[in-house]
């Protein structure tokens, strides 16, 4: 059974940065993508990026520029690097790996962005 573990969430005032972190109980390499979504409060989940096993990445219109994801291999942990915070990125952001084998996701980590 596969295990994401997100941290990195916490308070962060309007215009600040957070690095989140997804740790995996397995090789991410066997994953066919691995990204980021979050759902803020009264709201539906949605889609925020996304790494693919071949290292491309995307993103969703509104934290281009100022998201990043990213990968480390060696550690099995996906990042997403995330910079300008407004207060409309406050949700709990869920790790979700999706492979031919099952799709998964994380407990979620909480990000506040007030000042």
């Amino acid at each position: 059974q596969v295990q994401l573990v997100e941290s990195g969430g916490g308070l962060v005032q309007p215009g600040g940065s957070l690095r989140l972190s997804c740790a995996a109980s397995s090789n991410i390499f066997s994953f066919n993508t691995m990204g980021w979504y979050r759902r803020a409060p009264g709201k539906q989940r949605e889609w925020v990026a996304t790494t693919t096993r071949a290292g491309t990445t995307n993103y969703a219109d509104s934290v281009k520029g100022r998201f990043t994801i990213s990968r480390d291999l060696n550690k099995n942990t996906v990042y997403l690097q995330m910079n300008t915070l407004k207060p409309e990125d406050a949700a709990v952001y869920y790790c979700n790996a999706d492979a031919s084998f099952g799709n998964y996701w994380g407990e979620g980590t909480l990000v506040t962005v007030s000042s």
